[in-house]
């Protein structure tokens, strides 16, 4: 009889709340090691479509969408994505929709690299929702650098092997496909 991971042991504990401290203290655990590498290193390592991505791995990592190829995959794509609208549209050069206000070009920017990163994913069969903020964080101007989105690529790297590893560590495997 195999034993069971630690998520499963949590999720009978304390009226069902034991599995949200499981969820908690690992995303606490991740997000703050991104969040030194950030502090450290003066780049951008903690961003919005992280936190969504560590939820699924702790929360629900029976999920297909919590599998760390389908957040490295996703991710990535949506990286892509982001950058090609962005540039497309000259928008590189401008205030980011927040700071400068949403203007037309940035509302088709926007859209198109969700719609294609939703396009792609879906194709290949890897969903990962998460990274549609992802794609949004770059197509919109808020992250636009070079050195900005290799940090986002290498802080998903980060975050999914950190992740996984814990996990995998407490006994919690990956979802099959």
């Amino acid at each position: 009889m195999a034993q069971d991971s630690l998520l499963e042991r949590m999720k009978g504990q304390w009226d069902g709340l034991g599995a949200g401290v499981y969820a908690a203290a690992l995303v606490i655990v991740v997000l703050g090691l991104c969040g030194v590498a950030g502090v450290l290193l003066h780049l951008p390592w903690l961003f919005p479509s992280l936190g969504p991505t560590v939820m699924l791995f702790f929360e629900s990592p029976e999920q297909e969408a919590s599998r760390p190829v389908n957040a490295l995959v996703g991710h990535g794509i949506g990286l892509v994505a982001g950058a090609l609208c962005l540039y497309a549209f000259g928008l590189q050069g401008q205030p980011s929709a927040p700071v400068g206000g949403l203007t037309p070009l940035h509302v088709v920017s926007g859209a198109l690299s969700v719609g294609l990163t939703t396009l792609v994913l879906t194709w290949i069969g890897l969903p990962h929702p998460p990274a549609g903020a992802t794609t949004l964080i770059i197509s919109l101007g808020i992250l636009t650098t070079p050195p900005q989105l290799l940090s986002v690529a290498a802080a998903v790297v980060m975050t999914t092997l950190i992740g996984w590893g814990l996990n995998m560590l407490l006994g919690t495997r990956p979802a099959r496909k």
